[in-house]
């Protein structure tokens, strides 16, 4: 559920129209609503009930805007991190440093300094050089950083082949059968405190299944450490549960069941169980406005061309992705016709062939289920600035990234002083 609406035959957001937000703000421009944060957060939590204190760390990378972090913060939320960025961010937006899990295959010896130096609750290892980095860094620091393994426990998550993390070709984790063996030398790496487990096998999953079974391996793998004499005491799930993009497709597994399958596979576990949703938090809080430039006729359908393109919402291009494409305020007529950017590239394709709402010239299109991997994978392809961000609770809103001037990308750019000489 959303809070976009529409009344009196006109979409909004709340109780604040649409095109309200449009005419004072410019398009295009990403649109947030607090209530249906909230309401996912709930239904998130609500989920894992009959967990005792899970820790639920919100993926910073599925929409790391100041004003959202620091809403979910006051919701009582963790943070998972894949950046020295997004740590600094989520510590900025009121995060406790306690509650944040740092992932990523990537991390280097500067950004481990920084987690350490902020005190965070776990580092998600994805190799054996990555531990004995760690290792070297935390004891230059004289500490020792809580770490977990992230196993790779070879599950196809049944999602796209870019999102998915489980399977044995994908870079993330150490091989399932390896597990024991890393887990030895580690525990020989002075500067680290094993404490953990981590899985992820994917993005936008519709089916509990492999989550089912990458989380009953991680069982199994759990008593064989312990019996091997590991204290392990914390379990990190990671996160993957789907949204409802496409409204003609099965509404992907409810957090309810998500949570009732959780609580069924760990019964008995002695662990702290830990997860990083991102989209199911985020995904149906957010929608992209944009404005039709220009309705051109084609071969086979009419092309609508909106302001908004590939650099402002990657998904489409990125991964042939689905969102409804809803007319702010429709006249009632429908019709098939291909939604595109104005980027120069073929690429910049939202929807070929798409039963939609029939819009004209200067009409407001909604771009739905944009609140993750939507801003914050946005660039300035074309020299075009990156997109504006509006929170909205309420009656009220306010604009939490403004549109940077195309003057200021100019003047980031530094011509030496022998070009021209």
């Amino acid at each position: 559920m959303d809070h976009f609406d529409y009344v009196n035959g006109a979409m909004q957001v709340e109780q604040v129209p649409l095109d309200v937000i449009a005419d004072a703000v410019g398009t295009p421009v990403y649109v947030y609503s607090t209530a249906t944060l909230e309401r996912h957060v709930s239904v998130f939590r609500e989920g894992l009930n009959a967990l005792d204190n899970p820790l639920i760390a919100f993926a910073v990378k599925a929409n790391p805007n100041a004003a959202v972090l620091a809403t979910l913060a006051t919701l009582g939320l963790g943070a998972d991190v894949v950046s020295g960025g997004e740590l600094l961010r989520a510590i900025a937006a009121g995060i406790p440093a306690d509650r944040i899990v740092f992932s990523g295959v990537g991390k280097t010896a500067q950004e481990m300094r920084l987690a350490l130096e902020k005190g965070i609750y776990q580092f998600n290892l994805e190799s054996e050089p990555e531990a004995e980095m760690l290792s070297e860094v935390a004891l230059s620091m004289g500490t020792r950083a809580a770490v977990a393994y992230r196993i790779n426990p070879d599950v196809d998550a049944g999602t796209h082949a870019k999102i998915s993390t489980g399977k044995s070709e994908n870079k993330f984790g150490i091989p399932y059968d390896r597990a024991i063996e890393s887990y030895a030398a580690a525990r020989d790496l002075p500067g680290l405190d094993v404490q953990g487990v981590a899985v992820h096998i994917g993005s936008q999953l519709t089916d509990l299944a492999p989550l089912e079974a990458a989380f009953t391996k991680v069982g199994a793998l759990i008593e064989k450490l312990r019996a091997a004499g590991h204290d392990i005491r914390t379990a990190d799930l990671g996160g993957g549960l789907g949204v409802p993009y496409d409204p003609s497709q099965p509404l992907p597994p409810s957090p309810a069941a998500y949570g009732a399958m959780v609580c069924r596979v760990t019964q008995g576990w002695p662990v702290r169980l830990m997860f990083e949703p991102g989209r199911v938090i985020v995904g149906n809080a957010g929608a992209l406005l944009s404005r039709v430039v220009r309705v051109k006729q084609g071969a086979q359908a009419p092309f609508v061309i909106v302001d908004a393109a590939m650099n402002d919402l990657m998904r489409p291009s990125l991964y042939d992705a689905w969102h409804d494409i809803r007319a702010v305020k429709p006249v009632g007529a429908r019709e098939t016709a291909n939604v595109v950017g104005p980027v120069c590239e073929t690429g910049d394709t939202f929807a070929m062939h798409r039963d939609m709402d029939v819009v004209q010239a200067g009409d407001l299109v909604a771009f739905m289920t944009a609140g993750a991997y939507g801003a914050t994978m946005a660039g300035t392809y074309n020299s075009r600035p990156l997109t504006p961000e509006v929170l909205v609770s309420g009656d009220q809103w306010a604009v939490v990234r403004a549109r940077p001037p195309i003057e200021a990308l100019i003047e980031a750019d530094i011509i030496p002083n022998w070009v021209g000489n």
